[in-house]
């Protein structure tokens, strides 16, 4: 190992830049006064707000666009299946009239209105808005409020953890939990004296370093997985003198315990309301363990 690693981990632990900070909210600002600017859609409840890497203060330069969520509230999915045999009907909840599909349309309506046309693609599952000198490339993910539901407190309210939930034009359902995971993030990096959100930028930058080299195990590795597989990593394995020894550490414990499914299969994403390697996923175990592994012996190597 000729290469100053400890060196080049303190510059990738770095957030992206003031000028690039400012067009993510420049970005953020005019999405969101799009919304309340839409006749329609200022007769709902309706939050918008960060999400991803930017919000989750963990983007790097090559990933420098921002993630912005526009959630109805007034109109929400529920989910009973943890609920301790209470019901829909039991909660007094009431189909709505107002679809998801009709508030999607709704809100490219209202993206095109403040953007023009020219400047909006209907993606899969989110609405690109391109970048100019003034602003970031940005992602608008119309969402649900998803509602799982859980139990009935001492007062008989019904109890639930608030997420988001959106379908894709293609029918594929999706649940995320935006807000917990920001405050986990935020937790774990307190907690780590600041180590966990330096240590996730410095593996993202490494990953695309990797992948710009042709290192093929890099290149299906997403970077809400980086974010995960840190997250996982023990307190113990930060906080060290050197960055490049909290690299090893982390490195060390994830590639022994995504060895086999038994040592990781009870590891959450950040949120900790799904798990990792459980269920369906855009990532299989494999995946995660070879590129650690290879994230190791390049480090190893140069």
């Amino acid at each position: 190992m000729s290469r100053n690693w400890e060196e080049t981990f303190r510059v990738w632990k770095n957030p992206s830049s003031e000028t690039e900070e400012q067009k993510c909210q420049n970005a953020e600002r005019m999405i969101r006064d799009a919304i309340r600017e839409d006749e329609t859609l200022s007769e709902h409840t309706i939050e918008v707000f960060a999400q991803g890497s930017y919000r989750n203060n963990t983007n790097v330069r090559l990933e420098s666009d921002v993630d912005i969520c526009v959630r109805l509230k007034d109109v929400f999915y529920s989910n009973f299946t943890f609920a301790n045999g209470f019901s829909k009907a039991d909660a007094g909840i009431v189909d709505s009239t107002y679809s998801y599909a009709q508030f999607k349309n709704d809100v490219e309506r209202a993206l095109v209105a403040k953007f023009d046309r020219s400047t909006i693609r209907r993606g899969n599952k989110a609405f690109d808005v391109h970048a100019n000198t003034y602003r970031v490339d940005a992602d608008v993910v119309p969402c649900l409020e998803h509602r799982r539901y859980t139990r009935r407190d001492s007062s008989g309210e019904y109890q639930y953890i608030s997420g988001a939930e959106f379908w894709s034009d293609n029918g594929e359902r999706i649940i995320n939990w935006p807000h917990q995971h920001y405050e986990n993030g935020v937790a774990k990096n307190t907690a780590t004296g600041s180590r966990f959100k330096f240590i996730v930028r410095g593996l993202k930058r490494l990953r695309n370093e990797m992948a710009d080299n042709g290192i093929a195990t890099a290149k299906p590795i997403p970077s809400y997985l980086i974010e995960c597989l840190v997250w996982n990593a023990p307190n113990r394995t930060f906080g060290h003198q050197e960055y490049v020894t909290d690299v090893a550490k982390v490195l060390e414990y994830t590639i022994e315990s995504t060895a086999t499914l038994g040592n990781c299969s009870e590891w959450g994403e950040v949120n900790e309301l799904k798990y990792l390697f459980r269920g369906a996923q855009p990532w299989t175990l494999q995946q995660a363990h070879d590129f650690l592994d290879s994230a190791w012996d390049y480090i190893e190597s140069n």
